[in-house]
């Protein structure tokens, strides 16, 4: 790890000498090695000296005002607590950033604009080929002592090893949302609510992939139409996918027509879908943070009668990590930053859904009796039921080789005919 040394003000050409940078190499059709630096094994205490003056800017999905509201009013002043200054900068597309990490890789830049990255899947699967992130690091962090390190969320992401290259942050779970007012018996498998689909023409639909929401929503249907996820590999293969896409397909074009305007045009967002729903054209929509429900409904922009499907053979989990770039020239205090965000404190504030309502990541049995305690108190949700209930018969995430060839195969079989 380079030592560390103090942010430099670019100047506003800065931005567009990259950009020139990285169009040449990638017009060369070059590369940026895959070979990524490893961090170098030193006291905690040494790391957090060297991150005292640094600046960290954290690129993150800008999408998610309960999101951005506690990066900046609660994880950022306490990292200044601790000397280091905590930037957000929103994004649309987490990919956004990794283009930007391997642009700078390209150009050999070594003090880039990106230091820490909310990131998982196939964003971190390609920043992982092309050598784009800081290895090796996770293990020195004094907050991984309270996450289980067998838990198959954290130590795979998308089915690729994380082999200490990003940190942990919350864990997620696809999860079906209706209007119990509309819907007053609403069916208990996904095999079911397709049905009910069917039947209940024009009152249900799915963002468009690879929007995030609707590309899980595609592979949870793979699921079911094969026979359960058992029956679907976690590794990608083209064997695979030939013989279990085709049905799929043909299950969601017969759907198409059901759907809201006649499967004639589909949301592009989460956003849409859930405005969608807030105003009453569709009755079902679908997350993969049903934390934060809570806070919809008790602002007034879902309706009260909003609940949570629980589906008998459990829905799609993950986690969210956070990732530091081989070209931060702040890498000491991205480390703290990620550090500060497992600790107990920001995880239990993180958790209440009046912040924001994410799963932490944390292991309580590992807790501090008072720590514990924090997460005891937090309010329980008369919309969300518990992490536990919600991620009963999980299913694991695809490989991201998946994820890909199904958001494609998505757009040439149902969108486009």
């Amino acid at each position: 790890m380079s030592a560390p040394r103090p942010r430099r003000r670019r100047s506003a050409a800065a931005p567009a000498v990259l950009a020139v940078a990285a169009l040449a190499v990638t017009t060369a059709c070059s590369a940026p090695a895959a070979e990524a630096p490893t961090a170098e094994d030193r006291p905690w205490d040494e790391v957090l000296a060297e991150a005292d003056g640094q600046t960290v800017r954290m690129w993150m999905y800008g999408g998610d005002d309960q999101g951005n509201a506690y990066v900046d009013d609660v994880l950022a002043p306490a990292a200044a607590e601790l000397g280091v200054t905590l930037e957000r900068v929103p994004v649309a597309d987490t990919g956004d950033a990794v283009n930007r990490i391997l642009s700078e890789r390209r150009a050999g830049v070594t003090d880039g604009e990106v230091d820490l990255v909310w990131v998982n899947g196939d964003n971190f699967a390609t920043g992982r080929q092309a050598g784009a992130w800081l290895c090796d690091w996770t293990d020195a962090l004094p907050g991984m002592a309270y996450t289980d390190p067998d838990d198959p969320l954290l130590t795979t992401d998308f089915g690729v090893p994380v082999d200490g290259c990003e940190a942990p942050w919350h864990k997620a779970q696809f999860t079906l949302v209706y209007d119990s007012a509309r819907v007053p018996e609403p069916p208990t498998t996904l095999d079911g609510l397709l049905e009910w689909v069917e039947q209940n023409p024009g009152r249900f639909t799915y963002p468009a992939p690879p929007d995030f929401t609707g590309s899980v929503f595609v592979r949870q249907v793979l699921s079911t139409v094969s026979g359960g996820s058992d029956e679907v590999p976690l590794e990608f293969s083209q064997e695979a996918y030939d013989e279990l896409a085709p049905a799929l397909f043909d299950r969601l074009g017969e759907l198409a027509p059901a759907l809201w305007r006649g499967g004639d045009t589909y949301p592009q967002t989460l956003q849409e879908l859930d405005q969608l729903y807030a105003d009453g054209q569709v009755d079902v929509t679908m997350t993969y943070g049903p934390a934060t429900l809570t806070q919809l409904v008790q602002d007034g922009t879902f309706p009260a009668t909003t609940r949570v499907l629980i589906l008998d053979e459990g829905t799609i989990g993950n986690a969210s990590f956070l990732a530091i770039p081989s070209t931060s020239g702040s890498q000491e205090g991205a480390m703290v930053v990620a550090d500060l965000a497992l600790s107990p404190g920001q995880q239990a504030a993180k958790a209440d859904p009046a912040t924001w309502g994410q799963f932490t990541v944390l292991d309580l049995d590992r807790l501090e009796p008072e720590d514990r305690a924090a997460f005891d108190r937090l309010p329980a949700s008369p919309i969300v039921p518990s992490y536990e209930e919600l991620s009963a018969g999980a299913d694991p995430e695809l490989g991201p080789e998946w994820v890909t060839a199904l958001d494609e195969g998505w757009r040439r079989a149902v969108l486009a005919p």
